[in-house]
């Protein structure tokens, strides 16, 4: 995309300025200058809209930007005959918004699925053939110390034995993913124990 604070082109507030829509038709020859004018135009509509969505302003200027990324890429889809051009791009933001927060949505979805299936059982199931109490202590604290992404697929196979490719379906995550988390969480649990015996 190219950068709409350097480049010069018309300004769609002055006097003689071009509409949108004629702007937005050399955007899609790949005219900077014209790119600007619809940046100039369109972004504080863009990020409104998607503050209104997303209720998070890093987020909506996130948006905003993939938003104008994409104007600048599919400019010549733009139909002149089925709207006006700041209607297609508030459209454009509305959908990428909206994606947000359905995928924000699911990921929590998931999130809470994962926890009731941990919840759902006791999580001493694999600590107790640990002979040693205190051994049995230090591998849960440990456990309890590895970052989510590492912990949540361990409790899963171990505590409730999900092999990898049931852990990855209760995570919607690939198993590949889930198997290398595992390692790593393996690798770091044995870390942790070493470094407290």
């Amino acid at each position: 995309m190219p950068s709409a604070a350097h480049d010069s082109g018309p300004d769609p507030s002055g006097g003689d300025a071009q509409s949108v829509e004629v702007l937005l038709a050399r955007v899609a020859d790949g005219d900077r200058g014209a790119f600007t004018g619809v940046y100039q135009a369109l972004a504080r509509p863009v990020m409104g809209l998607a503050c209104r969505i997303l209720h998070d302003p890093a987020q909506a200027e996130e948006v905003t930007q993939e938003v104008m990324v994409e104007v600048w890429r599919t400019a010549d889809r733009y139909r002149r005959d089925r709207g006006s051009a700041k209607g297609w791009v508030l459209t454009l933001a509305h959908r990428r918004a909206v994606d947000r927060v359905r995928h924000a949505e699911a990921a929590a979805q998931r999130e809470r699925r994962a926890g009731a299936v941990i919840g759902g059982r006791e999580h001493d199931e694999v600590a107790e053939t640990v002979e040693d109490e205190d051994e049995r202590r230090r591998v849960q604290e440990c456990l309890d110390r590895l970052a989510r992404m590492y912990r949540i697929p361990l409790k899963l196979a171990y505590y409730q034995g999900l092999t990898y490719l049931e852990t990855a379906a209760t995570l919607s995550a690939p198993a590949g993913t889930v198997k290398s988390r595992m390692r790593t969480g393996l690798r770091l649990l044995r870390d942790c124990l070493e470094a407290r015996s």
